[in-house]
């Protein structure tokens, strides 16, 4: 004789509807994680990697024109090598406001002379170590009335010049820069449009 099989009882009783209240909270709460990630990771990026800059002076013309809008690469000077014809963003030293009137606190300049090298200029020709200094990039070559007296670059330390030669207030007036100064290299202009590019 075979026993009939068992029966499960089966609670149908409905679940409690989700809070609407609840939902909306815990998206609320998702939504401010995220914006709260996302500044964190902006300022991050800004602080170790990348930052923009904007160019106020015509010093760097032709190569950077005012108004133009660039990005500034902080790794590459941070684990990278600093050689001659890079451009650089760096703090402003503060001679730049009494030997050229100017209070802004960064510069953008391009590397003239690195650690252990010798500059001096005759006429409009720089020399580095005895040899006439090799400018592919564009610039302006007349060098003006502000020539490069005999200078040792120090170790650690960087001459900078505009390549608007003869407008450009630079190493000539206020010395050489420290590393420590370097905030990073211009690497691409991205603004305006029309000159976007890689430096």
């Amino acid at each position: 004789m075979s026993l009939p099989p068992p029966t499960l009882e089966v609670d149908e009783t409905p679940l409690p509807p989700v809070s609407k209240r609840r939902s909306s909270q815990r998206s609320l709460i998702e939504w401010l994680i995220v914006i709260v990630v996302a500044v964190l990771v902006s300022l991050l990026i800004r602080t170790y990697v990348f930052q923009t800059f904007f160019i106020p002076s015509g010093s760097m013309e032709p190569t950077l024109h005012i108004g133009d809008r660039i990005i500034v690469n902080k790794l590459g000077v941070e684990f990278g090598t600093i050689h001659v014809g890079d451009i650089l963003v760096f703090k402003a030293p503060k001679a730049v406001a009494t030997d050229c009137g100017d209070s802004v606190a960064d510069l953008v300049k391009r590397v003239i002379g690195v650690p252990g090298d010798y500059l001096v200029s005759k006429g409009n020709t720089i020399y580095v170590n005895g040899e006439p200094l090799k400018q592919p990039w564009t610039h302006v070559a007349q060098i003006g009335v502000k020539p490069i007296t005999l200078t040792h670059v120090t170790k650690n330390h960087y001459f900078m010049m505009g390549d608007n030669e003869p407008n450009s207030c630079d190493s000539r007036y206020w010395g050489l820069i420290p590393r420590s100064a370097v905030i990073g290299k211009a690497f691409v202009r991205i603004w305006p449009l029309s000159r976007l590019g890689f430096l």
